[in-house]
């Protein structure tokens, strides 16, 4: 009992059940984009969850805390998969914002593997701008109208 009150393993459960979500909220949204009906993507989730147990082994000794912080971390996703799905489907730049993401991380994994070294900053930067540019696109949708441009100049 005395595990209860050790704050490293809290520590380590809150910190494995954060990536472990985010671990799935990504693999949904990849999975939602090859199939679009739910009962494939719990399964194909399945499938792909094998990266959250790797990264469970990697952060904690504690073999009940990668357990909890799995199962805990499914729960929450078994919740979420539907609503994720469904705001995936209603909006297909979501779905090209993922692809870009994966052809980007795919692209550095492959540079690293030859031996050039892509700082994370770049990647993050890039990764973390286009987010912001897809929520200010969705926030300008959310308002009924489209976006209108200007005509270009034109000399008379």
């Amino acid at each position: 009992m005395a595990w209860l009150t050790n704050p490293e393993i809290w520590l380590a459960f809150l910190t494995l059940t954060v990536l472990e979500v985010v671990l799935g909220v990504d693999n949904v949204i990849f999975i939602c984009i090859l199939a679009s009906k739910l009962p494939q993507v719990l399964l194909l989730d399945i499938v792909f969850s094998i990266d959250s147990v790797i990264t469970s082994v990697g952060l904690t000794p504690y073999v009940p805390v990668m357990v909890a912080a799995i199962l805990a971390s499914v729960a929450v996703m078994l919740l979420a998969s539907k609503g994720i799905s469904a705001f995936v489907n209603r909006h297909p730049t979501v779905k090209m914002l993922a692809l870009s993401f994966l052809l980007l991380i795919g692209f550095t994994l492959v540079a690293e593997g030859t031996g050039v070294h892509i700082p994370k900053g770049y990647v993050y930067f890039a990764m973390g701008f286009a987010v912001f540019v897809e929520w200010l696109d969705l926030r300008a949708g959310l308002r009924g109208r489209p976006v209108k441009l200007h005509d270009p100049y034109e000399e008379a």
